[in-house]
């Protein structure tokens, strides 16, 4: 079941698909073939691309080292252009599922790269081809795992939106009618005659704080906290009496063993006199 944050922002359903020659032609990869140096393949894949290889956009810089290590990576493995082609465009493909939304869906990209992977290994026309083969299946997922997927939140947190969270909390329990009626009334303090301007004055300031705390709709939750509080604090009072008493039980009972030898010895010495 779709939660709030899927509904905001919803995900498009991706079916893995044969994606030979679909971002690298022969052409390209001709190209791309020629460029013997680091920053001759860099430069190549930048204008194949038009991404900006300079330190302003930092997300075309991302990208395109992404793509740079993926190429030295097929070169490494001496993997043919058809195979290139395809593990370019799966990476490619997974990178553009993990920044379609700014939730975790680390689960559903690698779920998405393992069908892409599948549909590239196991020749099933037209739905899959045997482009890849079982043994560099494993290199494959293990490079992908060790690179991208170890990297993926720095992927979101730099492609994605940034998400910011505004709470608001309202409170029920006072009606809108009740809020309004305690607003209009107002609260004067009575006052007689023999009553000290002091007086007078603590009169008005707990009416006008009465008042305020009427008025505010806030007012049944500090009623509850103040209740809460109370019932916390004469459950921790209750509890020092009953260590108090007990320490008290203790004490009484240590004195009263102490006391005990020193009457027996006064009693026996008392006998002893009468004797004499």
């Amino acid at each position: 079941m779709a939660t709030e944050w899927e509904r905001l922002w919803p995900t498009k359903v991706h079916r893995a698909r044969i994606c030979l020659w679909r971002d690298l032609s022969m052409q390209q990869l001709e190209v791309i073939g020629k460029a013997q140096t680091g920053e001759e393949l860099k430069r190549v894949l930048a204008e194949l691309f038009s991404l900006t290889w300079a330190e302003i956009d930092q997300r075309s810089a991302i990208l395109l080292e992404l793509y740079y290590y993926t190429v030295l990576f097929c070169r490494e493995q001496g993997f043919s252009d058809a195979q290139t082609s395809c593990l370019f465009s799966i990476i490619k493909e997974t990178h553009e599922f993990c920044i379609e939304t700014p939730l975790g869906n680390i689960e559903q990209c690698y779920n998405y790269f393992t069908e892409l992977l599948l549909c590239h290994t196991v020749r099933r026309p037209p739905f899959s081809t045997d482009i890849f083969s079982l043994d560099q299946v494993p290199l494959i997922t293990n490079y992908v795992l060790n690179t991208y997927f170890r990297h993926f939140k720095l992927y979101k947190y730099v492609f994605t939106s940034q998400v910011r969270l505004d709470i608001s909390l309202s409170y029920c329990g006072l009606s809108e009618s009740k809020i309004q009626l305690k607003r209009n009334v107002s609260v004067e303090p009575g006052f007689d005659d023999s009553s000290s301007p002091r007086e007078k004055e603590q009169a008005t300031a707990v009416a006008e704080e009465a008042a305020e705390e009427d008025e505010s709709p806030m007012a049944p939750l500090k009623n509850y906290i103040k209740a809460q509080l109370a019932l916390e604090v004469s459950q921790l009072l209750s509890i020092v009496e009953e260590k108090l008493l007990a320490s008290e039980h203790n004490f009484s009972s240590k004195l009263a063993l102490l006391e005990e030898p020193s009457s027996t010895k006064k009693s026996h010495g008392g006998s002893k006199g009468k004797r004499k």
